[in-house]
């Protein structure tokens, strides 16, 4: 079915905040939109209210050519005569079916013969062969996870729902699925929407990103351009931006200078507004390079003089922080970190490319949604 989501709706809870979603869109195409922010934004509700587990109190959700919601017309068609499957956080299997069970349990539509053809093509394309009598418990994680949306897409929904879908899982477990998730949503063919609050699932997983903060869609559009350029400050601190800075512009053009403390950092004018003077500088840590000795210039590019404050290992990564004259931090492969057996104390040049710097404007000094922290959930 061609088309996606047009939803606007807010959804109310007595004596508990309200969740007002003013436009939230995805592309007729099969690729994974992903609703992400911290704990409490308001998420797995505005799952609920798309699957048909939640009605909305003002507002319409559609799909496509259907009319899922609309408070105004009093239309509410439930989850059940949606075409769409749903995920649940703890998967949702039945306990007391087995795979094979559970799979066919979207099912009852069809013939037995048909029953067990599409099941029996689930299984395979799943990976879950000699398992299909096994009942959940005996299940390992992922094997659960696999069963979960193979139940969710037995009928050929139009539409795929999955709510912190690694969530449950150890870190080990989760990086290994995080990779077998994402290939079986492309090979499924289904739009999906994925609701998850961890950076690493949101970039592994998505094509487009929705970002939630409060109760409120904060940004929205494709996955790497919100990372690398966050429209707010609040959007830069849900997404982890490591480096934000106050600065001022001393000269624009395509081109822009910027003054932070004592120093110029030259940025591109991307979506910077005409007459912009002060503003956020944000640099993702990946972005920065490190080096020893002298820093060779071959394209517009900032390179300041630092010292090595601190090393915190993260996994195979270091996250090193330096000072600059500002605190800048720095991603590095823990090989990269070695090579340069860098340490506390360690003289080094910290090299970042112009397009690598965003700019957020700071817009009538704290007036403007640019430039506000996040508000935390009540």
């Amino acid at each position: 079915m061609s088309g996606g989501i047009h939803a606007s709706f807010v959804k109310r809870f007595p004596a508990g905040p309200e969740i007002r979603v003013d436009s939230f869109q995805t592309a007729g195409k099969a690729g994974v939109t992903v609703l992400f922010g911290p704990s409490g934004a308001g998420k797995t509700t505005v799952l609920r209210c798309l699957a048909g587990l939640s009605e909305p109190d003002e507002g319409a959700i559609r799909f496509a050519e259907q009319v899922w919601s609309d408070a105004a017309q009093r239309v509410f068609i439930p989850a059940r005569l949606r075409r769409m499957g749903y995920v649940p956080q703890e998967y949702g299997l039945f306990p007391h079916l087995s795979v094979e069970r559970n799979l066919a349990f979207g099912l009852k539509g069809l013939d037995i013969e048909k029953r067990r053809a599409r099941v029996a093509e689930l299984v395979s394309w799943l990976g879950l062969q000699d398992l299909e009598k096994r009942l959940p418990g005996e299940l390992s994680g992922g094997q659960q996870q696999r069963a979960a949306l193979g139940r969710a897409i037995a009928s050929r929904p139009d539409l795929l729902l999955l709510d912190e879908p690694l969530g449950a899982l150890d870190s080990p477990t989760r990086i290994r699925l995080r990779v077998e998730l994402r290939q079986l949503l492309r090979e499924a063919g289904t739009p999906a929407i994925l609701v998850t609050h961890d950076r690493t699932d949101a970039l592994a997983l998505g094509d487009d990103l929705v970002v939630m903060n409060n109760g409120r869609v904060v940004q929205q559009g494709p996955v790497q351009e919100v990372f690398s350029r966050p429209a707010s400050l609040c959007v830069a601190e849900i997404v982890a931006v490591e480096t934000v800075q106050s600065g001022r512009v001393l000269e624009a053009g395509d081109l822009v200078i910027v003054s932070v403390g004592d120093h110029k950092i030259i940025a591109l004018s991307r979506g910077l507004p005409a007459g912009a003077t002060d503003v956020f500088v944000c640099i993702r840590a990946e972005d920065v390079v490190l080096m020893k000795g002298e820093a060779a210039q071959s394209s517009p590019r900032n390179s300041f003089a630092a010292i090595v404050r601190g090393l915190i290992p993260e996994g195979p990564m270091v996250n090193i922080e330096l000072d600059c004259g500002f605190t800048l931090r720095a991603l590095l492969t823990k090989q990269a970190s070695e090579e340069l057996t860098l340490k506390p104390g360690d003289r080094v040049h910290a090299l970042v490319k112009a397009p690598n710097v965003h700019l957020i404007p700071r817009i009538g000094a704290g007036d403007g949604a640019s430039d506000r922290p996040c508000t935390k959930p009540h």
